[in-house]
């Protein structure tokens, strides 16, 4: 079969295209042929990072995935051959992500897509879907888990809301009854946003955000999903209602967050960081059900016309594919793993 693999870290030039045997699964995994992998930040960031760094074996990149169960190991109910799933922290301290034609993988982080649903979205779920659940569930009295109606009432402003996060963000938000204010970066990204379904949309290079916002939400936002939090601390806490949260999954490449002190205890406002790796397991199955009754509900979309333009690579081409996604890409960047 074939595989993309990595056996020092470095930049995109490190990846190459090999055979190798196909692996079986042992108990509790399933062995899914893959059809197309998803590519996130941290994908490149995790190759590029230490480079020159010898591995101790190949590495194959990428978290997201989805494509057919081929193959179940012994005591693995609910999932059997032919059955499409989408695949979530498949490389996760693991060295097979879903660059590669079959991947095995703990059963439990294969999850089942329905037929309406395509392998594309399938692949764009993962990190970020996973990441936007738990950013939009670590506020004071938040659900465990997103469901029509868990956030009616509220009011979320989603920083980037066009990128990959955000936009699952938006979805899952509107999904669950919140009015969604979105900030962006440019006017085809703030019709990326209004496709997503956010109720309103501030271009932060045009107008003044917090004036714009401040008058759409007057008695203050309930969550913000932050991408940059280095550039808009300051202006999140004078944003949010009392009692506010503001969740973090992203930087900009700074070590540090300048955060407004005194003003954040005038609000009680939360700071809650979110990295979708170290979530418990509570919390990682209470966002992955929510995001397949999402799916399910044909809340979570893909393309153009759904705010998350997509960028597909052939397998062969997996080093452009993470170039694309460390240059910005706009929208989500896949790799079409099976032929066709």
């Amino acid at each position: 079969m074939k595989a993309i693999v990595y056996s020092q870290t470095g930049p995109a030039e490190v990846l190459e295209l090999i055979e190798r045997e196909p692996p079986a699964p042992g108990a509790g995994e399933v062995r899914v042929r893959v059809a197309v992998s998803g590519v996130n930040p941290t994908d490149w960031k995790s190759r590029a990072a230490d480079p020159g760094r010898a591995l101790e074996r190949p590495q194959v990149p990428n978290q997201d995935g989805a494509g057919v169960v081929d193959a179940v190991g012994a005591g693995v109910d609910g999932l059997a051959p032919g059955q499409r799933v989408w695949l979530w922290d498949a490389a996760w301290r693991r060295a097979d992500g879903t660059a590669q034609e079959l991947v095995v993988l703990p059963a439990r982080q294969a999850v089942a897509l329905p037929d309406g649903a395509s392998f594309e979205l399938g692949a764009a779920l993962g990190i970020p879907a996973l990441t936007a659940h738990r950013a939009l569930t670590v506020f004071d009295g938040a659900p465990e888990r997103l469901a029509p109606g868990a956030l009616a009432g509220r009011t979320v402003l989603v920083a980037g809301g066009a990128g990959a996060v955000g936009h699952a963000a938006v979805e899952l938000a509107r999904w669950a009854g919140a009015t969604v204010i979105a900030t962006v970066s440019s006017p085809r990204k703030a019709a990326l946003a209004r496709a997503a379904g956010a109720d309103h949309v501030v271009d932060y290079r045009a107008e003044d955000v917090v004036e714009r916002v401040g008058g759409l939400a007057p008695d203050g936002v309930d969550l913000v999903v932050e991408v940059n939090p280095n550039a808009n601390a300051a202006a999140d806490v004078r944003l949010l209602a009392q009692g506010g949260t503001v969740a973090i999954y992203a930087d900009a490449g700074e070590p540090d967050v300048p955060i407004p002190v005194r003003a954040s205890m005038v609000r009680n406002v939360r700071w809650q960081f979110i990295l979708t790796y170290t979530t418990t397991p509570a919390q990682k199955d209470a966002a992955v059900a929510a995001v397949a009754a999402a799916v399910a509900d044909g809340a979570l979309r893909v393309g153009e016309e759904a705010g998350l333009p997509l960028t597909r690579f052939p397998l062969e081409r997996t080093a452009d594919a993470h170039r694309a996604v460390e240059d910005g890409a706009v929208g989500k960047v896949l790799v079409d793993v099976a032929p066709g």
